[in-house]
């Protein structure tokens, strides 16, 4: 296809991720991704042959990524779409009976995880004065609920985070913060329970949302952006 884009997904194991990186491939776009979970990671190399490419990596870990960056950048491959999807929710509870390891999941794969990537991927965008970011927030990223805030924390945080790149890139780049709406997955069953049925899967989601990340261009630099 012409506008045939290389798109980048972290946290392609599951629910969005994985929805996403389906609906990529069927449009005709190449989509490198990672997730945590290698059984996952084994299906979508199994399902999806070259040109895509998908590896093991947490994203919370900046050597691991580092690493990741370095090998797809080394085979020139720059994503045109860096979406970054990968995120932990706390078990529902008050802050204060969220315990210290668990606060600390939260923010390093929904937070420093989100710098990690674009601290290796950025320049490579830059260097050819193009690309968009998107970084993925939530809901919960312009308001809140209670049992949730360490998740309402780090999406806020992407928020700042976020405008404050958009800031910061020069022209031809664009980076947004992303609320993709309430979707059923696995992560919003641990907060609605069977509530969460009342919502699109992941995959009826997907149909409407990649269109639209597509659609996104560096005259939206900088805007809190939803799903329509």
């Amino acid at each position: 296809m012409a506008d045939r884009r290389t798109v980048l997904i972290t946290g392609v194991s599951r629910g969005l991720g994985r929805a996403m990186t389906l609906e990529f491939v069927r449009s005709g776009h190449t989509v490198c991704g990672c997730g945590r979970t290698d059984r996952a990671i084994q299906e979508l190399r199994d399902e999806y042959g070259s040109p895509h490419r998908f590896d093991g990596v947490d994203v919370a870990d900046d050597a691991a990524v580092a690493a990741w960056a370095g090998e797809l950048l080394a085979d020139g491959i720059v994503p045109d779409l860096l979406i970054n999807n990968a995120a932990l929710i706390n078990r529902s509870a008050p802050l204060w009976e969220v315990d210290a390891a668990e606060f600390s999941d939260v923010i390093d794969v929904n937070l420093k995880g989100v710098a990690n990537v674009l601290r290796h991927f950025v320049p490579a965008m830059i260097d050819r004065s193009r690309g968009v970011i998107v970084n993925f927030s939530s809901g919960w990223g312009r308001s809140t609920s209670p049992d949730v805030a360490p998740y309402c924390a780090t999406k806020w945080a992407i928020e700042g985070l976020t405008q404050a790149l958009a800031q910061e890139l020069p022209r031809g780049l664009a980076a947004v913060p992303f609320n993709p709406g309430i979707i059923d997955t696995e992560m919003l069953r641990s907060c609605f329970g069977e509530g969460a049925l009342a919502y699109p899967k992941a995959s009826e989601w997907a149909r409407r949302a990649v269109p639209f990340l597509l659609g996104i261009n560096s005259g939206h630099n900088g805007r809190s952006l939803s799903v329509p």
